[in-house]
């Protein structure tokens, strides 16, 4: 009955892999004379997502989380690993052959610094690296003594033999009434901003930023609409546009050669040459850009002036037209999605339903609306101690059928007005105190935020703690981000906007962010509700500041059998019946008979 087009639940790598062909590695190094490489998990793009090519990390390792950092040397061999992913890193890598290492412990420069020995040579490639990372790398070898070697070939893709081809999917319009703005537009206020920051040229490594400012998207990697490629953006005059020619249809090239020359990825070099002939001042993100591009320009002569790339701020912050495109979205999706949680009210009872099942549905009432493109990514299906990943990929390997207990779903869409992204946590059976009680804290945290009033300038750094503040009262907490930034059809994971400890960019109204506090029990279960919210003012009588705050635009009930309800405010009480009499207004029209009955029950007043 179900099936899913857009994800497998292949393993994609072998962990008994890793040991021999980290032999194979040290051998390849020390015919380089060479003492130790390190190798990111990221491509020319800082991707966070990777075409297959790039996925060398999983390759060499077994491990396909999607943040990882492997060093290797002759005598030893580390992946760093974030929180996200410290029990993942355990079942998916050889620990025999390399030791999984918490990056909130133990940085890797800082590794590389306490293991490497005086005098040893370690290779890297420059095209993986970004300025600002490889800078601590630099700082490090410094103090031990090290030599850190810049190689033309990435070993890896040398011992690589089955490596696929790059990646040569259609590029495509991004019609204005999604985009909302025309690519000439765009670019004006792209070299606006490069006067201002009195920069000669933009170097755009990201192909994000590449894909919203020309109005083009792709499919070089998977659940991200992207084309692969990289601009020059002069602050007066025609930008160039570096990709593949044989993704361009002649109607693409066309519509593109009015606004921007073309080339081919090969003539960047060449180009940032000429940058540096004529002593231009360029504009690089040292946090994104490889340090590549940078030493590129750097002895051509040009000037680099390190700073965010403008345009992620002018995308973070949506117009009128994708603020427009993304209610609707997240209406359409959250029909879908009633369906869903209608069918498996009735299927996880059974006790056949399993978590490849239960994914499966869940993209087949997606693709029945007609207009989805894409998954935005991996549906994390989790039941029981699978949960308590809060990355978890199903697997054929991995596998579990939907016991009594929580079931936790995250999923999102693409769509091309839009892109969606939900969790919610599912009770089957019975749930026990403990269980009620933890759920009710996440979902205290997730009001806290979506409640949230706070001054212009505010960042999320300075909300991170209000979704955490009711799990700090019991001892605990959770290991990720409160909420990412989310893009309009681009990435699911959009920066610079987000709710963290480590979120310093100011919430500006326009911005689309996730609201996803969770909680993880290792070896027993995990939950998490996450909808996603758009920044916009509040009017508050009397204020004596310009006030923000946030708008729902997630639209799916929140499981009231797992609510502890005397832990609950009445004010909370209150949002959570408002927020469910809203979800049946909009979202029952949209659904057939049996769904809205089930949909009047699940949104029924606490």
């Amino acid at each position: 009955m179900f099936e899913a087009q857009f994800q497998s639940f292949d393993e994609a790598a072998d962990p008994s892999q890793g040991a021999p062909r980290l032999a194979a590695l040290r051998a390849a190094l020390k015919e380089q004379n060479l003492d130790g490489f390190l190798l990111p998990r990221a491509d020319e793009h800082q991707n966070e997502y990777l075409p297959p090519n790039a996925e060398r990390l999983a390759w060499l390792t077994g491990f396909t989380g999607s943040f990882g950092f492997v060093i290797v040397l002759t005598d030893k061999a580390a992946i760093f690993v974030d929180g996200r992913y410290t029990v993942q890193v355990r079942a998916q890598v050889d620990g025999a052959a390399f030791t999984p290492v918490n990056v909130a412990e133990t940085r890797p420069a800082d590794w590389l610094r306490e293991n490497a020995r005086e005098g040893q040579r370690v290779g890297y490639d420059p095209k993986l690296h970004t300025l600002e990372g490889f800078e601590r790398f630099e700082k490090a070898a410094k103090l031990a003594g090290l030599e850190l070697v810049a190689l033309e070939s990435n070993p890896v893709d040398d011992l690589w033999t089955d490596r696929p081809a790059p990646p040569l999917a259609a590029v495509v319009l991004h019609e204005e009434k999604y985009a909302g703005e025309a690519a000439a537009a765009k670019l004006a206020r792209v070299q606006a901003e490069l006067a201002k920051a009195k920069a000669d040229a933009l170097l755009v490594t990201d192909a994000h930023c590449l894909a919203w400012t020309f109005n083009i998207r792709g499919g070089d990697v998977k659940h991200t609409p992207l084309p692969l490629g990289f601009a020059i953006v002069p602050a007066k005059g025609r930008p160039t546009v570096f990709i593949d020619g044989r993704k361009l249809s002649n109607a693409v090239r066309d519509a593109l050669a009015e606004a921007t020359e073309l080339a081919e990825p090969r003539d960047l070099e060449t180009a940032l040459g000429t940058l540096g002939v004529e002593g231009a001042t360029v504009r690089l993100d040292a946090s994104a850009s490889a340090v590549a591009f940078a030493r590129a320009l750097e002895a051509a002569g040009a000037k680099i002036q390190r700073g965010p790339d403008p345009i992620a701020k002018l995308k973070a912050v949506k117009n009128p037209c994708e603020l427009n495109g993304a209610r609707v979205a997240h209406l359409r999706d959250a029909a879908a999605l009633a369906r869903f949680l209608c069918w498996l009210d009735a299927e996880a009872p059974k006790g056949e339903l399993d978590e490849i099942g239960a994914a499966e549905a869940l993209e087949t009432f997606r693709r029945e609306t007609g207009r989805l493109k894409d998954v935005s990514f991996d549906t994390i299906s989790a039941a029981g101690p699978n949960a308590a990943l809060p990355h978890y990929r199903v697997t054929r390997a991995t596998n579990r059928k939907l016991t009594p207990g929580f079931f936790l779903i995250d999923s999102g869409a693409q769509y091309e007005d839009g892109t969606t992204d939900v969790t919610r946590t599912v009770v089957i059976g019975e749930a026990s105190p403990q269980m009620r009680d933890r759920f009710t804290r996440v979902l205290k945290g997730h009001i806290a935020i979506a409640t949230a009033v706070f001054p212009k300038g505010v960042s999320g750094a300075q909300l991170d703690a209000f979704a955490r503040k009711f799990l700090w009262d019991v001892g605990t907490d959770f290991d990720h981000g409160t909420g990412h930034g989310v893009g309009s059809y681009l990435s699911v994971h959009e920066g610079p906007q987000r709710i963290s400890k480590l979120g310093t960019t100011t919430l500006e109204p326009g911005m689309i962010l996730s609201n996803e506090p969770g909680y993880y029990r290792e070896g027993h279960y995990g939950i998490r509700t996450e909808n996603l919210i758009v920044v916009g003012p509040r009017e508050i009588p009397g204020a004596e500041r310009e006030m923000r705050g946030f708008e729902t635009i997630t639209l799916a009930p929140i499981d009231r059998r797992g609510i502890e309800a005397a832990l609950l405010t009445a004010e909370e009480r209150s949002w959570l019946d408002a927020y469910h009499a809203r979800v049946l207004e909009e979202v029952g029209p949209l659904v057939d008979d049996a769904t809205r009955d089930w949909l009047a029950r699940a949104c029924a007043p606490l």
